[in-house]
């Protein structure tokens, strides 16, 4: 039995186009109603082009901070994911290795 799902972000912006809030919202989700983010990473493949499209906010709020900690973890989670897609130790193991470098170099672990 197929069924459908849906994701959805919501972006306020300022009068210069920069999201000054970001709610996400999907109706398999746990949370009542919308649920207030700093930033988004989207991305999808178009396997027609063979391209990635990216979408990627933050609010202009965000720390420098918050965005290392952000890209860390994302790298990890990179690393999870395509280990799970391919089952390619070695390579998600490359992508774990730089995600370490990568939280070394700004003091992260």
């Amino acid at each position: 039995m197929s069924r459908t799902a849906e994701i959805r972000v919501t972006v306020q912006l300022d009068g210069d186009n920069l999201p000054t809030k970001i709610e996400w919202q999907a109706s398999e989700a746990k949370s009542d109603g919308p649920v207030a983010c700093q930033s988004v990473m989207l991305s999808l493949w178009d396997n027609e082009n063979k391209t990635a499209v990216a979408i990627d906010l933050w609010t202009k709020d965000t720390t420098i901070d918050d965005i290392n900690l952000h890209y860390y973890q994302i790298f990890h989670r990179l690393a999870d994911s395509y280990l799970r897609a391919t089952r390619n130790t070695d390579i998600a193991g490359l992508i774990h290795e730089f995600s370490d470098g990568f939280g070394s170099r700004l003091g992260l672990r």
